[in-house]
């Protein structure tokens, strides 16, 4: 019994971000028929984000399954205080987004869909720019690479095998 409340406050705790809905439409012998795809992402402001698609006949439930699967797939990203640890590029399809840390008081200087990205993940402070593709859900995904490929001085230096300050300098 106590596992199942201790899950049930950590899904209340997860901040979910709607970041679109789009109609799609297959054309069949009877005629064209309509559903919805959602894209949500998922954080807990602390560092983990995931990402979900859902595809229903009707928004609300495009929307349920698309959380369930942001859920289910959440990853942890390094992070350094407000901001992230080193400038890194994430790569999906055509969409590029480079993400650059800033200092304290700078804010989240991004567009649309990767601000929803980084605010889910608790980073307060940071610089990015989309190039390419603006597709709103190649850019996520870009944004999910980029922070993805972000590694801390401590996994570094426990990867090869060395003490922090011989990483940093």
């Amino acid at each position: 019994m106590a596992r199942k409340e201790r899950f049930n406050n950590q899904e209340e705790e997860l901040l979910n971000k709607l970041i679109c809905v789009n109609r799609v439409t297959k054309v069949v012998k009877g005629g064209r028929t309509m559903r919805f795809a959602a894209l949500i992402v998922v954080g807990d402001g602390q560092g983990s984000i995931g990402l979900g698609m859902g595809k229903a006949g009707e928004v609300p439930e495009a929307i349920r399954k698309a959380t369930a699967e942001a859920k289910r797939n959440m990853i942890k990203i390094a992070k350094l205080d407000t901001s992230v640890p080193h400038e890194a590029i994430g790569n999906f399809g055509s969409s590029k987004v480079i993400i650059m840390p800033a200092s304290a008081g700078t804010g989240v200087i991004a567009g649309g869909p990767v601000r929803a990205v980084l605010e889910c993940a608790g980073i307060k402070d940071v610089r990015t720019k989309s190039m390419g593709s603006n597709n709103k859900i190649n850019c996520v995904k870009a944004t999910f690479d980029g922070l993805a490929k972000m590694k801390t001085a401590e996994q570094i230096a426990a990867l090869r095998g060395k003490s922090v300050e011989d990483i940093i300098g």
